[in-house]
């Protein structure tokens, strides 16, 4: 996932991060490249921080409208990525079967994103749960719920039909 974040700098300072997606996550560096690496490590702490509450991790807005807060005018903008999937959970490994295609898209939207293949789908998954739970608080988070778990339906086989005269 990717995090859009500012950064200050004023004569004689260090450089300052603010990330608006995620209020109250800022950090701050001597150089560009330890700003930067500040914020990834402040975002990830502040993720983990939110999901160990429960909480889920707030929608991301657009360039535009962080761009049209008077805060953030004299900035510039970086986008850093944290890869979620692994954050304040255990990871439990599973096998899926998708469809080459699908495979490849999933492969290419990850390296856009800057996140593995597990992460995406993750947050694709959480995403789509969201969604479909809108307006039930709680949902969106890395914690199953107790009541209920996940498991196979075996595949009804359809009867086979004779070719015989019977």
């Amino acid at each position: 996932m990717r995090f859009m974040a500012v950064i200050h700098k004023d004569t004689g300072t260090g450089y300052g991060v603010t990330v608006p997606d995620l209020p109250g996550c800022f950090s701050a560096g001597d150089t560009l490249e330890e700003a930067i690496e500040s914020a990834r490590e402040a975002i990830a702490c502040h993720i983990e921080g939110l999901l160990l509450d429960g909480e889920p991790i707030p929608e991301r807005a657009s360039l535009e409208m962080h761009q049209a807060n008077e805060d953030y005018k004299d900035g510039v903008w970086v986008l850093v990525p944290v890869d979620v999937s692994k954050l304040s959970s255990k990871t439990t490994r599973v096998n899926i079967t998708l469809p080459e295609r699908v495979l490849a898209i999933v492969d290419q939207a990850a390296v856009r994103e800057g996140e593995s293949r597990s992460g995406l789908l993750a947050r694709a998954a959480l995403s789509y749960v969201q969604r479909e739970a809108e307006g039930q608080p709680g949902l969106l988070t890395d914690r199953p719920e107790s009541s209920r778990r996940y498991r196979a339906v075996p595949r009804r086989r359809s009867p086979r039909r004779s070719s015989g005269g019977e």
